[in-house]
């Protein structure tokens, strides 16, 4: 049987490894064994941390939350329970943005939460 360089295919093959090695450090962006090792690994940590992205970002909201929150009188866990019981149902994402963005209109949330919360 004749032997195989397989020409054109390998040349391809490499040039998209190499093309999605570009911007990495010297031969990590140059040399194809490199840049195979290279962009595989890249590959594993885009894997691992699109789910450890999605994690930080609900911690950062609730650092947000509770930092806004005590700004007016309350806590973390007494402004979404009282949210909750006053049948305002906003997730952490939007309350953080309202929080960063809108202080008269959280502070009005917050108000919302304390009233809802507090004993009848």
């Amino acid at each position: 049987m004749p032997r195989v360089k397989r020409g054109p295919k390998r040349v391809r093959r490499r040039r998209k490894i190499l093309r999605q090695a570009k911007g990495y450090f010297l031969t990590r962006s140059k040399l194809h064994r490199q840049a195979r090792l290279a962009v595989a690994k890249a590959m594993e940590y885009a894997f691992r941390h699109r789910r450890t992205r999605k994690r930080e970002f609900r911690s950062l909201w609730i650092v947000r939350l509770n930092a806004a929150a005590r700004d007016n009188g309350l806590n973390y866990s007494r402004l979404v329970g009282g949210l909750r019981k006053a049948g305002i149902e906003l997730d952490r994402k939007v309350l953080a943005d309202i929080a960063v963005h809108d202080a008269k209109g959280f502070a009005a949330l917050a108000a919302t939460a304390k009233q809802a919360f507090a004993p009848a």
